[in-house]
């Protein structure tokens, strides 16, 4: 009785085994935190302006199409300005994972881009504030 039990203890252990066995070779899954947006350019013309992010993959820099903003803001905050805003409106892109927005940049100085965006798949929201410089 006592090799049965033992025969049935193994037999049940042994799918477990191969599973932790394996287990390192099968792909991680990704987090929110993989996400991250990234400026195109740090430096846009004082006036109407594009400013275009590309929104990556961290663990492979490859461009994440197709994921929705939905919160943005723009303001003077690096400039100790966080109070002066300017309207924000997103405009078209050609580029999968290049995500652009068209913005009035009322005067030379630092901006703060601020987004948040769901990617396809996902769980939680991507956050991102970038600043760049307003030149003229």
């Amino acid at each position: 009785m006592t090799k049965n039990t033992l025969a049935r203890a193994l037999a049940a252990a042994l799918p477990g085994a191969v599973l932790a066995v394996a287990a390192p070779t099968l792909p991680a899954l990704a987090d929110i935190k993989d996400y991250g947006f990234q400026l195109v350019q740090q430096e846009a013309k004082v006036g109407e302006a594009i400013v275009a992010v590309r929104l990556v993959d961290k663990r492979t820099g490859k461009p994440v199409p197709d994921a929705v903003i939905f919160a943005k803001r723009l303001d003077m905050a690096p400039d100790s300005m966080e109070e002066m805003v300017t309207k924000l409106e997103q405009v078209p892109s050609t580029e999968p994972g290049i995500y652009r927005f068209k913005a009035k940049l009322s005067m030379a100085g630092g901006w703060r881009l601020s987004l948040g965006a769901k990617v396809q798949g996902e769980t939680g929201t991507v956050e991102d504030r970038l600043v760049f410089q307003a030149v003229r």
